[in-house]
């Protein structure tokens, strides 16, 4: 369970975050968008090397995007730092410390602070890591810790590792999976399953990868949660179980514009699956061994 301290920051104003670039669309030297999202209202915010773009029927993110600088890591700590609320959005446009008070819930981080940490300077570096805890970053996620929410933690590793060692650079999409299916608690659905983007350079090409862990408890221990409403009961969050998928499924459950990086999708058999149905391709994950990741990060 996270115990670091929530911090509104009621002093902070938009002004604040104004040299924030965000997400690099040009980071690997190809131009790779932030993905679009259709048919909801979003807003897009800018932190340091990270974008996140909220979507504000749900309070919480549809995608976020942060670029991974393996020349320019930097490891820092998270002592001292608390989540706060991103003052360019009213509190009720985002999900803060009331979904996750006094429960078995986690601030699940969508950037990883560790992603997000490097520069130029150790300042900005900071930066990057404080702006990683700001809610819009977060999304409730099961508090328990094991091995599925180990390797699902651990395919950024892997990639930060190769970034590091080959001195190049990455870049992750994260977000959560909506559905009917999504509890709601405390007014807020609760996001079963998450995905995970990456893309990177192999060979001089762009090249992609995709993933999605799910969180969805046996059917028989979900309570009745009416839809809409708010519940203090808590909804049971099952072992994460960690698949490789297609790109292309991972497009058609979220509704993002995927498009470009279905087209270069590492995946075997995704270039030959052709119409078979979304969830049928996919490969559960054991170990960080199987991630099917053979290659050597360029610059």
């Amino acid at each position: 369970m996270d115990e670091l301290l929530t911090d509104l920051n009621p002093t902070a104003s938009a002004k604040d975050y104004a040299g924030r670039d965000g997400f690099d669309e040009n980071f690997l030297g190809v131009h790779v968008p932030l993905p679009g999202l259709d048919g909801a209202e979003t807003v897009l915010l800018p932190y340091t090397h990270f974008s996140v773009l909220m979507r504000l029927d749900k309070r919480l993110a549809a995608v976020t995007g942060v670029g991974i600088d393996g020349e320019k890591l930097m490891h820092l700590d998270r002592s001292g730092i608390n989540w706060r609320l991103d003052p360019r959005l009213r509190e009720d446009q985002q999900t803060g410390e009331r979904v996750y008070a006094h429960n078995d819930i986690d601030r699940g981080h969508l950037v990883r602070r560790s992603s997000a940490c490097w520069g130029e300077t150790v300042a900005e570096a900071e930066q990057a890591n404080e702006d990683t805890f700001h809610y819009t970053n977060a999304a409730p996620q099961a508090a328990k810790f094991n091995q599925g929410m180990e390797l699902w933690l651990g395919i950024e590793d892997y990639l930060q590792e190769h970034a590091a060692q080959y001195r190049s650079r990455a870049v992750v999409f994260t977000g959560p999976i909506f559905s009917a299916l999504d509890p709601v608690y405390r007014g807020v659905d609760i996001p079963l399953r998450f995905f995970k983007v990456a893309a990177f350079i192999h060979d001089s090409e762009l090249a992609a990868t995709g993933y999605v862990v799910d969180q969805s408890p046996q059917l028989a221990d979900m309570p009745d949660m009416p839809r809409p409403g708010v519940t203090e009961d808590v909804p049971p969050l099952g072992p994460f179980r960690t698949f490789q998928a297609p790109i292309r499924d991972i497009a058609v459950l979220t509704g993002l514009d995927l498009d470009q990086l279905v087209e270069v999708d590492r995946m075997p058999i995704a270039a030959t699956i052709g119409a078979a149905p979304v969830g049928s391709t996919w490969r559960e994950l054991g170990a960080v061994e199987d991630l099917d990741l053979d290659f050597d990060l360029e610059g």
